[in-house]
């Protein structure tokens, strides 16, 4: 049994090409934003080009070659400014200096520790232009603060989607926590044309992180808060936290 090309882009959009509940606070940061933006971990291009829609210069940084591919095929399709390239977001990001940058999804809760985050941090500031601003959307605390469902959830629906006679379906099935942990599971389903089955679990890990505590990791790295902005819960997604950081004086 074969599966599409692209199966990594695939599951991508599948799990989180939907999701929108953010964008709008993006567009309005990037109101003010004097300069290119930079998107870390941009994925196959859900926010950089929704941003590159609304008229802005986007850089996205990814590790993922494939949604790196996926998000530079997508602008050339649409005619828009924005490209991507593989990079790893504790190094120096492309040559700024940027008008924002943005770190969606909770993109730093996927490093590995505080260190980690600190020398993103540092590599983002080190990008920033005059006035320039570091948002960065976190799940705040463990899932019974957080309000995230819990492994099991009779409530959640499956995304589904089919390509070329290929059925592809991702079942949430909730989040725990495992140590300094947050874990997401989704129950991952692929069925051919001729009606073969084949299913893995697939499991995010999230490092369990609170506001007070980036902003201490921020403050390290020589950045202070500037505002704290909220992402309401959707009806598939937990709410997010947002930092906009700025240089401190």
């Amino acid at each position: 049994m074969s599966a599409v090309e692209n199966i990594e882009t695939l599951w991508h959009d599948l799990e989180c090409g939907g999701y929108d509940a953010d964008l709008r606070l993006w567009r309005e940061l990037a109101q003010n934003a004097r300069g290119a933006l930079l998107a870390l971990g941009c994925g196959a291009g859900r926010a950089a080009l929704d941003l590159a829609r609304a008229g802005h210069a986007v850089v996205g940084v990814d590790l993922d070659r494939e949604l790196v591919d996926a998000l530079n095929e997508r602008a050339r399709q649409a005619g828009v400014n924005a490209r991507a390239i593989c990079a790893d977001v504790l190094h120096p990001h492309p040559p700024g200096p940027f008008g924002l940058i943005l770190a969606p999804m909770q993109v730093l809760q996927l490093l590995s520790d505080a260190a980690e985050r600190e020398r993103a941090l540092r590599a983002a500031a080190l990008r920033l232009g005059p006035g320039a601003a570091l948002a960065c959307a976190i799940v705040e605390g463990a899932p019974a603060e957080a309000g995230i469902g819990h492994e099991g959830d009779a409530q959640a629906l499956p995304d589904v989607r089919e390509r070329d006679g290929w059925v592809y379906s991702s079942l949430p099935l909730g989040a725990s926590v495992e140590g300094d942990e947050l874990v997401v599971s989704r129950l991952r389903q692929i069925v051919s044309p001729a009606g073969e089955l084949r299913e893995e679990l697939h499991r995010d890990h999230l490092t369990i992180l609170t506001a007070a505590e980036l902003e201490r990791e921020a403050a390290a790295a020589g950045l202070r808060v500037r505002e704290r902005l909220d992402v309401p819960d959707s009806e598939a997604h937990v709410g997010s936290a947002v930092l906009v950081l700025e240089a401190s004086p």
